[in-house]
């Protein structure tokens, strides 16, 4: 996971980068793609099993739940509103993507309270050379958050696919058992409601190219 703010030189990044801005979609859009996949119970992507059908369908409560009870406190709030450039929040993700119900919901939050920042979001399976250059350890892993200056068209930044708080939990029991149990993902669904999204927001405001 990067949350440190880092500049990605390439020519071919920036034109993919540019490439996937002029497809994505809003959060409002992304969220009634995924409402209407889930009563024609699909998922985004190529894989179209149960299992992704009912992360999916999962995922939709649950941010549908974050929508609502996200609160921020004011000192928050004052950092959010102290970003001056403007900024597109590109993001990678996938319907049935666990760690993305309580990121997507935060992302959008702080791009509400600021109008500088421009949430803008795209499918991994369908931007998978875009995905390439933001790996994570070498997997594709979402949600991914590209942050670019609007006015440079440089990247500057990127996030996910968890917090680091979260990455920690996922590192230790992955170091003790080699792989995630479904046990251990609802697990941290459980971890996540009581964090109440701070972790994610304490990474996003270090994201901040604050003067």
């Amino acid at each position: 996971m990067d949350t440190k703010v880092k500049t990605v030189n390439a020519k071919s990044t920036v034109d993919l980068v540019n490439k996937a801005l002029t497809k994505a979609i809003s959060y409002r859009e992304y969220r009634d793609l995924v409402n209407r996949l889930v009563l024609e119970n699909k998922p985004t992507g190529p894989n179209q099993t149960d299992s992704y059908i009912h992360y999916t369908q999962l995922n939709t409560h649950r941010m549908k739940r974050w929508d609502k009870v996200l609160k921020f406190d004011q000192e928050s709030v004052q950092k959010i509103n102290q970003l001056n450039e403007k900024l597109d929040w590109l993001v990678l993700t996938e319907s049935w993507c666990g760690d993305a119900s309580p990121a997507l919901p935060l992302m959008n939050k702080i791009a509400e309270i600021n109008p500088n920042i421009k949430l803008k979001i795209i499918l991994r399976d369908e931007n998978l050379e875009l995905m390439q250059q933001f790996l994570t350890q070498g997997a594709l892993s979402i949600p991914k958050l590209i942050q670019i200056n609007i006015n440079t068209n440089e990247v500057i930044g990127t996030w996910g696919p968890r917090s680091t708080k979260a990455t920690k939990l996922v590192e230790d029991y992955k170091a003790e058992h080699g792989m995630l149990s479904a046990e251990f993902k609802e697990s941290l669904q459980l971890w996540y409601n009581k964090d109440k999204g701070q972790s994610i927001l304490e990474d996003l405001l270090e994201l901040f190219p604050l003067k």
